[in-house]
C-alpha cells in the first residue's frame, strides 16, 4: 500500500522560527509572525492538497484556535484535502461529538478524520472543568469511543459506564464514510484503549528501534482484541537540496532558542504527566548537545515545543531514506510539519515526494482530478501571509 502523508495547520500561528506551545506551554511570540487567519491557513491547505498530502492535522488545546471551527472554515477553500481534527473527548458529550462528525462528513464531502487526544496534562484539563486523573481520562475515552462507534453504526445506545452515561442515544443520519480514528499514547492504559478502538495508532518521532518496540506492543494488544491497526508517526521536517543546507537551517532555528526560553519551556514540560512527552524530553535532556539522535533525526524542536519534538533533517534523498526506514518497520502514515508551514510544504512536496514516488512508495492521492494552481489562482493572504523575501 502506498504511503500516506498529512501536513499540519498551525492554528497557533506560524513563523520562520519555531513556534512553541502544547502540553501546558504557551505558543510564544513567534506565533504572532503569521497569525492563524483563515486566509493564511487556507493557503497552506491548498498547497498541501496540490502537492499530494492526503490530509492536514489541526491541533487542539488552550494554546491554539479551536480545531473544529477552524477546519470547518478552511475546508470551504479546498476540494479534496481531508482534515485530521484533534479533539478531547472529555470536553463534549459522545452523542454530540458523533453528530458533529456526521455533519462534518456530509458538509465536507466525507473529508473528516479524527485524532482523539485524551489530554496528558491535568492542570490544563482542569481549566476546562475536567478533574479526572490521567488513567481515568483514558478509561473515559474508551467509553466515549464505544458510544460513538455504535452511534455511527446506526444503533440506539444505552450505556451506563464508570464515567459516561447515555440513554436512548441515536443519530438521525450516520456519517458516510465513517471517519477513521487516530489515537496515540505511550502508557499501558493508552495502549489498551488504542488496541480496542483506534484505526491508526500514532507515535511521535522516536528513533526507529523505539518505534519498532512500540509497534510490536500495540500489534500484540490489538491481536488479543482480534483487530489489526495501521501505524503512523508525527514528525517535523527540514529538507533541502543538500544535506549541508538542511543542517544549516536546523542550526539557524537552534540559534533562535534563547537559553532562558529553553529553560522555561523545559521546566513547564517537566510537569507533564504524558509518558510520550517524557520520552520526548529524554531524547535531548534539555541540552543543545548531541541533538542528532539517529541519522537525520534531530531532537532540537523539543527544546522549545511540547508534543512532537523531533525533525527529519537532510537532503531530499536522505529524508526519503529515513521515511523508507520507518516504513519497513510498519509505519504507513506520516503526519509532518515545518517552519514556516507553507514554504516547508513545498520543500517536502517537491523534493521528497517525487523520490518516494520513483521508489513506488507513494502516489499522488488526487492525481486523477488535481490540477496544480497557478500563482495567479492563489488568493493573497494579507500581511499574515508568506509573501516576503
Amino acid at each position: 500500500m502506498p504511503l500516506t502523508f498529512h501536513w499540519f495547520l498551525p492554528t497557533n500561528g506560524d513563523s520562520r522560527h519555531v513556534v512553541g506551545g502544547g502540553h501546558g506551554t504557551p505558543a510564544g511570540s513567534a506565533g504572532r509572525d503569521r497569525p492563524p487567519t483563515v486566509a493564511y491557513l487556507s493557503q497552506i491547505a491548498r498547497a498541501a492538497e496540490d502537492l499530494g498530502f492526503l490530509g492536514a492535522l489541526t491541533p487542539t488545546g488552550a494554546w491554539c484556535e479551536d480545531a473544529w471551527l477552524t477546519t470547518a472554515m478552511v475546508s470551504r477553500h479546498t476540494e479534496r484535502l481531508r482534515f485530521l481534527v484533534a479533539f478531547r473527548p472529555g470536553f463534549v458529550s459522545p452523542t454530540l461529538a458523533a453528530q458533529m462528525a456526521s455533519t462534518f462528513q456530509r458538509q465536507s464531502g466525507g473529508r473528516l478524520l479524527l485524532n482523539v487526544v485524551t489530554g496528558g496534562e491535568s492542570h490544563e484539563q482542569r481549566a476546562y472543568g475536567d478533574f479526572l486523573d490521567k488513567d481515568d481520562r483514558y478509561r473515559r475515552t474508551g467509553e466515549f469511543l464505544e458510544i460513538v462507534r455504535e452511534l455511527w453504526q446506526g444503533k440506539t445506545v444505552d450505556l451506563a459506564g464508570e464515567h459516561l452515561r447515555v440513554e436512548g442515544a441515536a443519530l438521525a443520519r450516520v456519517p458516510d464514510p465513517v471517519p477513521a480514528v487516530y489515537f496515540g499514547g505511550s502508557s499501558p492504559v493508552a495502549g489498551e484503549i488504542a488496541a480496542r478502538h483506534a484505526d491508526v495508532y500514532l507515535t511521535w518521532g522516536e528513533p526507529p528501534a523505539a518505534v519498532a518496540e512500540k509497534i510490536a506492543w500495540i500489534r500484540g494488544l490489538a491481536a488479543r482484541q482480534g483487530r489489526t491497526l495501521r501505524f503512523g508517526i508525527r514528525l517535523h521536517v527540514i529538507t533541502r537540496d543538500t544535506s549541508e543546507q538542511a543542517w544549516a537551517e536546523a542550526g539557524r532555528l537552534l540559534d533562535g532558542f534563547a537559553p532562558e526560553a529553553v529553560e522555561a519551556v523545559q521546566a513547564g514540560l517537566a510537569r507533564s504527566e504524558s509518558e510520550g512527552q517524557r520520552r520526548m524530553l529524554a531524547l535531548h535532556g534539555g541540552s543543545r548537545d548531541d541533538l542528532e539522535i539517529h541519522p537525520n533525526l534531530w531532537a532540537g524542536i523539543g527544546l522549545v515545543r511540547g508534543g512532537a519534538g523531533t525533525a527529519l533533517v537532510g537532503s531530499h534523498s536522505e529524508v526519503a531514506e529515513r521515511i523508507a526506514e520507518y516504513h519497513r518497520l510498519g509505519i504507513e502514515e506520516f503526519v509532518l510539519s515545518g517552519y514556516p508551514h507553507l514554504e516547508e510544504a513545498y520543500w517536502f512536496g517537491e523534493g521528497v515526494l517525487p523520490r518516494l514516488g520513483e521508489q513506488g512508495l507513494w502516489t499522488h492521492p488526487f492525481r486523477d482530478t488535481a490540477q496544480p494552481r497557478s500563482a495567479a489562482q492563489i488568493p493573497f493572504a494579507g500581511a499574515a501571509g508568506p509573501h516576503r523575501n
